[in-house]
């Protein structure tokens, strides 16, 4: 078997060792057009939990290579292209997985297998007040050792997303107003300076495809666009440190909109209309223009974000947290 050290992908995130797979057999027929993709069968065929595989998702979705339907789960079609769903077990399907992945996909530590889930449940219940994360619990629920569980635990808080109290007892949250509007505050400043530094390494037809599909797809989200923002245009700065900074300044935000999102809020129709400008002004190359935008975009998208917690007060016993989180 490939050494670890010797795979370039091994410290590549799951979500993008799973797209890779999913999106290359998409393109070469192998999964063919109809058929539905369920979260749980593909992370039982790729050994990782449901949060990598919804993220690789909402990736083929805003490339336009899989789409929402009236059901459950993903559908293979072409944009336009009328199939009807196929509903067969991914397993049954002779996947091309390349060596590297496969083993990249393998090899990770074991805290890794769990590490996705379990930060998405801790950071979308932030916005619900402060919870407090008992060991045992956590153990119990994963179904593995503490010592997996405290590798788990400790990456949550390099990562500033769990804190330790005065009784050493682990707590996450909560997000107040005050450190959503800093967290918006900090996008609208670095983020507009990534696109420009981004510009001579733009993916601009990707940009184009996914602007014309605005509009036109009903089951494209703000949450695609933006995902598809920060994939083909800031993620490609050519400053690591600064890409690093944005991704982790993003993820408790994004965590909590897709946690209110899947209460039931409606979709932001607005948010849809200002990635088209926005998109429409990086497709013409205008960046200067794009990244004013960007900021004026994520000032008012910090707005709407404090409207919406207004609502936490209303809907939080509708909530169900994991077990292992335990509201203070």
């Amino acid at each position: 078997m490939m050494a670890r050290q010797n795979n370039p992908l091994a410290h590549e995130p799951r979500y993008e060792l799973i797209t890779q797979v999913l999106r290359n057999n998409i393109l070469s027929g192998a999964l063919p057009e109809g058929l539905v993709l369920l979260e749980g069968p593909i992370a039982a065929l790729m050994q990782t939990s449901r949060i990598p595989v919804q993220a690789a998702l909402r990736l083929l979705s805003a490339e336009g290579l899989v789409h929402r339907f009236d059901g459950r789960g993903y559908l293979v079609r072409s944009a336009g292209k009328d199939v009807a769903p196929l509903r067969r077990d991914i397993s049954d399907f002779d996947l091309d997985i390349p060596q590297q992945v496969d083993v990249a996909l393998q090899t990770r530590g074991t805290w890794k297998h769990f590490y996705d889930e379990v930060e998405e449940q801790v950071a979308s219940c932030q916005v619900f007040g402060e919870f407090r994360i008992v060991e045992t619990e956590l153990a119990e629920y994963l179904g593995v050792s503490r010592t997996v569980v405290r590798d788990v635990l400790s990456r949550l808080h390099e990562r500033g997303l769990i804190r330790k109290d005065g009784s050493s007892h682990w707590i996450a949250g909560p997000l107040t107003a005050r450190t959503l509007r800093e967290k918006f505050e900090l996008r609208a400043i670095i983020e507009p300076a990534a696109l420009r530094l981004a510009t001579p390494f733009i993916h601009y037809s990707r940009i184009e495809e996914i602007r014309d599909r605005i509009g036109a797809d009903p089951s494209l989200k703000p949450e695609d666009l933006e995902d598809a923002l920060m994939e083909h245009c800031i993620a490609q700065a050519p400053n690591t440190a600064l890409v690093g900074m944005i991704q982790n300044n993003q993820m408790l935000l994004t965590s909590v909109n897709r946690a209110l999102t899947s209460l039931g809020l409606p979709k932001d129709e607005i948010a849809l209309d200002q990635y088209r400008t926005l998109f429409d002004l990086i497709a013409l190359h205008p960046i200067d223009s794009a990244a004013e935008y960007l900021r004026d975009h994520l000032h008012i998208m910090a707005a709407k974000n404090l409207a919406r917690m207004k609502i936490v007060a209303v809907i939080s016993e509708a909530v169900g947290f994991a077990p292992y989180l335990n509201p203070q």
